[in-house]
């Protein structure tokens, strides 16, 4: 039943639970700025939210096991980040929002993810879709920011889970979506769909359905990336009226967005497919960083528990730290570099290709295979302390591979369509 949160124990409405500490409610009743709350943050430049993102960091490390333990984005770190306004920093400036260059993307995430990954890719997640709800109808844009500009926006990506119909002003949706991050703290969730006629798919399109039109099924039992609390949500026959409804079909010819003629900006026109990975996998950059620092933290006094030896001068330990400093670095840089090429087409009033686009998949996934063989070098270097669960480096290890699962990660999946593109073969996709 919409509207509801479904436990093993049953489905409960939502106003009928009971919580024994502030730290348990849900956090869009807990943290969530009151609507109508009208705080600006176009004022505020890329140096000063990249400090107010550094500021950020022993807050959110202090509370990462915390947030593991509740599985979910927990009321300080919400609040701290809405009071600093990173939320907002890729939404447009006419709403109030920062509308930072794209490189941002990288910048502010990779440094939350240095205090946790869970936060890091909750809020990488979240902040994104300030963006992309500027494609939308003007009057969607209106209905989420012109009652609360601080509204969060969870989303349900993968197109073959949701199913629309096609009705008289709008589209009835039903399915099941899995990994909808940050959904627990959202008042909105965009979920995609396939529009089908007589079995044949028409369209592909995100659909901005408030909290109350569907049901957050309590399933997030992880290896790690407990934090996020990327739960699944599940609609039936949810009437979605047009305006809220954004056709993604880009490869139809005259395809557009309406939003555009609002908000013109080179940062409006990133295509999410092609780019919406590299700010997830800043995340995770972020989280290899956090390894490194740790190990260099720990070495430089430590000794080894059966020779005695002093590990900072073995250079065997030095070649591993070295190496998996360099490897982090490297793809920060990486991953920064397509976002500020991309970011410099658009704003120069191009395009970007499918071959582009391609080779920015390839590059997001490679990005996370060597950060985490970074995050495993250091594992292996923490030895026997590294398994136990007081020790933050066993939770940044499961949160790499736990990450590292994802879809836009994988190398099976994002590594050949490059490949045969460049080799003149044709790659087909209707929403890339």
């Amino acid at each position: 039943m919409p509207g509801t949160r479904e436990y093993s124990g049953g489905v409960e409405p939502e106003a009928a639970r009971r919580y024994a500490h502030p730290m348990d409610a849900p956090h869009s009743m807990a943290a969530t700025p009151p609507p109508g709350s009208r705080r600006g943050f176009a004022d505020v430049g890329y140096a000063e939210a990249l400090d107010r993102a550094r500021a950020l960091v022993p807050l959110i490390a202090s509370h990462a096991a915390g947030q593991e333990k509740a599985t979910r984005m927990i009321p300080p770190i919400e609040q701290a980040l809405h009071e600093s306004g990173l939320f907002r920093y890729q939404q447009p400036r006419r709403f109030g929002g920062m509308e930072l260059d794209l490189t941002a993307i990288v910048d502010i995430v990779e440094i939350l993810g240095r205090g946790d990954a869970s936060t890091a890719w909750t809020f990488a997640n979240l902040a994104s879709h300030h963006r992309q709800l500027a494609l939308w109808d003007i009057r969607a844009q209106e209905e989420v920011w012109g009652e609360n500009p601080d509204a969060l926006i969870a989303s349900g990506i993968a197109f073959p889970q949701g199913r629309g119909v096609r009705v008289d002003g709008g589209l009835l949706l039903s399915g099941q979506w899995g990994f909808s991050s940050g959904v627990d703290v959202s008042q909105w969730n965009m979920l995609s769909c396939i529009v089908r006629e007589d079995d044949r798919p028409v369209d592909w399109c995100a659909c901005l359905v408030p909290a109350s039109a569907y049901t957050v099924l309590d399933d997030w039992q992880t290896l790690g990336m407990r934090g996020t609390g990327s739960r699944s949500v599940r609609a039936t026959d949810v009437f979605v009226p047009a305006h809220r409804v954004l056709s993604l079909h880009v490869a139809r010819p005259g395809h557009v967005f309406p939003g555009l003629a609002e908000h013109p900006g080179p940062l409006f026109r990133v295509p999410t497919a092609a780019l919406g990975g590299h700010s997830i996998a800043a995340a995770m950059v972020g989280n290899a960083q956090s390894m490194v620092d740790r190990m260099l933290d720990s070495i430089r006094e430590r000794s080894s528990s059966y020779t005695g030896a002093t590990l900072r001068d073995m250079q065997t330990v030095q070649l591993r730290l070295s190496m998996s400093a360099a490897k982090v670095d490297a793809m920060r840089v990486f991953l920064r570099n397509d976002c500020a090429e991309a970011f410099a087409m658009l704003a120069a009033g191009g395009g970007i290709d499918l071959p582009t686009k391609l080779r920015y998949k390839r590059n997001c996934a490679l990005s996370i295979k060597v950060v985490n063989e970074a995050v495993d070098a250091m594992h292996e270097l923490a030895g026997a302390n590294g398994i136990y669960e007081t020790q933050p480096v066993q939770r940044l290890f499961r949160d790499a591979h736990s990450a590292g699962a994802h879809f836009a990660f994988s190398t099976d999946a994002q590594m050949p369509p490059w490949a045969l593109s460049a080799l003149g073969g044709e790659v087909k996709s209707p929403t890339l």
